[in-house]
């Protein structure tokens, strides 16, 4: 009787949850990013009636929280944003990956003890940041890369910011207009006002709508959108590495062993 050799096994691809909160912005380049390296994603279309789990699901190994044109607690308008915040503080509570984007940044600082408001600016285009000290120590943020000098250019579209960050949060990016660009509460749960998520398509249809944040910037949304054309290759050279890398945590936390996928009926 001869040994057989070991087989190698694979583990089974992680689970990302993705939160779409507005039909004009699904996980699009983001999505692709954490795909490339081999992680699912089940989109929720809560804009849509679709349920919004309250906590995270076994075998969901990331929570990505998208954008959208309500505020952070505009119950009224998109009333499933009662269960994303409570979503976000359970991620939270558990370790579990979280990527707030836009909005969703916005949601993870309002559900955990952080405060959102209009803030007095309106940022619409490609909008340069900078890393704190904490930025360029942070596993996640640190893999962003500068087009120069020490700006990250970023693709920007609100009007409400985050003043005040929840307890224990770490500020990694900032700018002048908008102090709060990006931070991490505890160790894998990551807020950014900013899109990386957004190509230039979707971009250019955003910049042809009739939008309440567009008019108050004063920005003319043909230049806007001319603008990240022009950036199309120095934002995928930024923010790639960025994505990928929070994915990195996404594929720890699978590792750790989740029960297959399900939702809550």
């Amino acid at each position: 009787m001869t040994q057989s050799e070991p087989s190698s096994v694979l583990p089974p691809a992680p689970l990302v949850l993705a939160i779409q909160n507005d039909p004009t912005d699904p996980p699009l380049l983001v999505g692709e990013w954490l795909a490339e390296d081999g992680i699912r994603i089940e989109v929720i279309r809560a804009f849509d009636g679709e349920a919004v789990p309250a906590t995270v699901p076994a075998g969901v190994s990331g929570i990505l929280a998208l954008g959208g044109d309500m505020g952070a607690h505009d119950d009224h308008v998109a009333p499933w944003l009662v269960d994303e915040r409570a979503l976000l503080v359970d991620a939270v509570a558990r370790g579990i990956p979280v990527l707030g984007l836009c909005l969703g940044g916005q949601l993870l600082a309002a559900a955990n003890g952080g405060r959102v408001t209009l803030g007095p600016a309106t940022e619409i285009g490609v909008v340069q940041v900078q890393r704190t000290v904490d930025g360029f120590l942070d596993p996640v943020i640190s893999q962003a890369v500068p087009a120069s000098g020490a700006d990250i250019p970023a693709p920007q579209w609100h009007q409400d910011n985050i003043v005040d960050l929840p307890d224990g949060a770490v500020l990694l990016l900032t700018n002048e207009a908008c102090p709060v660009q990006g931070f991490r509460l505890g160790d894998t749960a990551y807020g950014l006002q900013l899109h990386p998520e957004v190509d230039v398509e979707t971009f250019a249809s955003w910049a042809h709508m009739a939008d309440a944040v567009l008019a108050r910037s004063g920005r003319n949304g043909d230049d806007a959108a001319s603008e990240m054309r022009a950036a199309r290759h120095e934002l995928i050279r930024a923010w790639r590495p960025m994505a990928r890398s929070w994915g990195d945590l996404v594929w720890m936390r699978a590792s750790d062993g989740a029960d297959p996928f399900t939702l809550p009926a």
